[in-house]
């Protein structure tokens, strides 16, 4: 007999209570509701966003492309979708991918316009562009900056004031030659003959295309001798832009360039007249007796030392002897004669006798 304050519980068999539903909690329904709208609504998007990328429509402005030699189908992509070709840039990708045009795609320039449809793009650019009018730009050696411009200006119409607005923006570098932070680039737009478009050339383009040619033929000069001599790199070329303007005959150059070089050492003013001419107060190609007296920088009388720039382009020949000059104890020169050749003295008295049979 049991107590009566004991109570039987009865359970269920195991088996019974495994073939009872479970209830899920209303909660959890109504979450796995919004995570498939939401994935559902994601998908439609994703879909109308593909759509939306393959399509076009808008004013339809003409737009300047260039495919370089080289160049990836990304970087075609995004050259296309910043300048407004294209409506999207990671989704062109995959569908130039898909088109099975990208191997297709030619180098040149193309005239296009902004809003097309990718594949109306994308098949542009696999018919070669019909050849640009293009001109011949050169640059003499020993021009300086302002002479470059107005070559510049009669070749390319590129206005000389913008143009040298660029060239001593102080934003151009050409490491180790020309330093970061030089306010100009004179003396590094090398002297050569260039070929560029007749329409739609930039400064930007023009002086990049000089500083790449000056660093295709810096390249193999000797530059390990510029700590011998006691210089950097960039006062090896401010000495060479002097070589190129005070030498009329190429086998004169090493001679000049040991003259230079061995007053630095001595510490003596350099007395060359066309570092002042390069910032002559009053530019008639004449030194006065008060141009002499000018307190330039550029005033190498006055000054011991380099003049703070170069004062011109220097060829490759000029860029040679200010690496390699001739090992000399000359220390003077006067231009003597029509054939450009200069007497050497080794002193004072040697240059003033020079200087009185050349008529000087």
């Amino acid at each position: 007999m049991l107590s009566p304050r004991m109570s039987v519980t009865t359970h269920a068999p195991a088996e019974e209570l495994l073939d009872r539903p479970r209830r899920r909690p209303p909660w959890l329904a109504f979450g796995s509701l919004v995570v498939i709208l939401v994935v559902l609504g994601a998908g439609l998007a994703a879909v109308r966003y593909y759509e939306w990328c393959r399509g076009a429509s808008g004013p339809r402005a003409p737009v300047t492309i260039a495919v370089r030699e080289g160049d990836s189908g990304a970087e075609v992509v995004r050259r296309l979708h910043e300048a407004g070709v294209l409506r999207c840039g990671t989704v062109s990708r995959w569908l130039l991918r898909r088109s099975g045009l990208e191997d297709r795609i030619l180098p040149g320039t193309y005239r296009l316009t902004t809003n097309m449809a990718p594949e109306e793009a994308f098949r542009a650019l696999t018919v070669p562009p019909p050849p640009e009018p293009t001109v011949r730009l050169t640059i003499p050696e020993g021009y300086r900056l302002t002479q470059i411009a107005q070559r510049v200006h009669e070749t390319l119409g590129i206005p000389q004031r913008r143009f040298l607005a660029e060239a001593e923006s102080g934003r151009w570098s050409l490491p180790p030659y020309l330093p970061k932070g030089t306010p100009t680039v004179e003396g590094f737009l090398f002297p050569e003959t260039f070929e560029f478009l007749r329409e739609g050339t930039t400064s930007r383009e023009v002086i990049r295309r000089f500083l790449d040619q000056f660093a295709v033929e810096a390249e193999h000069l000797p530059w390990g001798n510029a700590e011998r001599l006691g210089l950097t790199p960039y006062e090896v070329v401010i000495v060479a832009s002097m070589i190129e303007e005070e030498a009329k005959l190429a086998e004169e150059r090493p001679l000049i360039a040991g003259v230079i070089y061995n007053r630095l050492r001595a510490g003596m003013p350099l007395g060359i007249d066309a570092t002042l001419l390069y910032d002559d107060p009053t530019p008639d190609g004449q030194l006065s007796s008060s141009d002499l007296e000018h307190d330039s920088p550029y005033n190498t009388r006055l000054h011991p030392g380099l003049p703070p720039t170069p004062i011109s382009s220097p060829g490759l020949a000029s860029l040679e002897a200010a690496l390699n000059p001739a090992d000399t104890d000359y220390f003077y020169y006067v231009l003597c004669g029509e054939d450009g050749h200069h007497e050497f003295g080794v002193t004072l008295a040697d240059h003033e006798r020079n200087r009185a049979r050349c008529g000087e």
